[in-house]
């Protein structure tokens, strides 16, 4: 029976030892250590041999199933290692080729691009682009624009104050920047400057975030014709070369006089009603979308900064603000402002 046992440690050491892989290593396994091998069924007829031999066989039997295990054990890491190294070299990716399927090339979101080409259309006009702060003293949001204490728009229910400071709080249009830019250079001075503002609204055309692009032009001499000009021209370059214009009275407080500035409908041509005798759905047929707020430069604006260069008798200009989301939804027909901000692949996707 020793005999059978070295015969049975020797042969299985062997195979162990010339294993090529874990699936040949485990059924090596099974076929000397499992529950029908030779050397199991030797340990279970111990107690069936004479008392004299039990623990001579019991012994070697023993000690030849642990070798073998340590043996199993050590081939086993040896396998795993060099299998790991082999499915490494295999499936090896080159992480600078594309995805399968490869993913589109990504392209300006609706609003970056729509900012774009408002801002290259002034640049095209004379005017350079100016960037400012987003969280604003009150001077330069309101007092500086000429809005008096207690104007309904430095209400809490339309400004974001900043809690531990009153006079700081989030700008709700991008005119600070009138100031600003006219306390660091004299006149004349043409301005753009676009951004994002804040006011407490959230509905289908608002929204507590959005973006504005403010112009400004100061020099000797400047109309109100100069401003209906370069709307025309700012409005043909976004909606098309047969726009008009139509001005109507309005108040701004930082504006005398101040207009609402409408464009001539681009989906009915102005008519109010589709080629079929439909009202257009786009203007409601009035022929007429509102589309900015203008105006000439309040005197009292120009007061808080003639120290500057500014005096009230000698320049004069106007203003503009113009809703960037409000361009964007007329000119790709976008029914809710809230979808350019949902970030829906699918709705973006659609003004690659």
């Amino acid at each position: 029976m020793l005999e059978r046992i070295e015969a049975i440690r020797a042969e299985a050491a062997g195979a162990i030892e010339g294993a090529g892989s874990s699936a040949e290593l485990e059924e090596l396994r099974v076929r000397y250590l499992g529950r029908k091998a030779e050397l199991t069924g030797v340990l279970r007829g111990i107690a069936e041999l004479p008392q004299e031999e039990r623990g001579q066989v019991g012994g070697a039997a023993n000690r030849a199933r642990k070798e073998l295990e340590a043996l199993l054990e050590q081939r086993a890491e040896a396998l795993d290692a060099t299998e790991l190294e082999a499915q490494l070299v295999t499936d090896r990716i080159d992480v600078t080729l594309p995805g399968a399927p490869p993913r589109p090339v990504g392209h300006p979101h609706l609003i970056a691009r729509t900012t774009r080409l408002i801002e290259d259309t002034m640049v095209g006009l004379g005017y350079h682009v100016a960037e400012g702060p987003e969280i604003e003293h009150d001077y330069y949001n309101f007092t500086a624009l000429n809005h008096p204490p207690g104007h309904p728009a430095r209400m809490l229910q339309d400004t974001f104050y900043v809690q531990s400071h009153p006079d700081v709080l989030l700008r709700t249009h991008t005119s600070p920047m009138q100031v600003r830019s006219m306390e660091a250079k004299p006149p004349p001075i043409f301005v753009v400057v676009p951004g994002k503002v804040y006011r407490r609204d959230s509905d289908a055309t608002h929204s507590p975030m959005f973006h504005q692009v403010e112009g400004l032009a100061i020099a000797a001499g400047l109309t109100l014709a100069d401003l209906q000009g370069t709307l025309l021209a700012m409005c043909r370059a976004l909606f098309g070369g047969d726009r008009e214009l139509r001005l109507r009275p309005h108040f701004f407080p930082f504006t005398e006089p101040s207009v609402e500035v409408d464009v001539s409908c681009f989906q009915c041509g102005g008519r109010g009603e589709l080629a079929g005798g439909e009202r257009c759905n786009l203007c409601k047929g009035q022929g007429w979308i509102e589309i900015l707020g203008a105006g000439m430069v309040d005197p009292n604006v120009l007061g808080f900064v003639e120290p500057h260069g500014y005096d009230p008798e000698q320049v004069q200009g106007f203003a503009f603000g113009i809703g960037v989301e409000r361009v964007a939804m007329l000119r790709h027909g976008v029914p809710d402002l809230r979808r350019f901000f949902d970030n829906d692949v699918r709705m973006l996707e659609q003004f690659s």
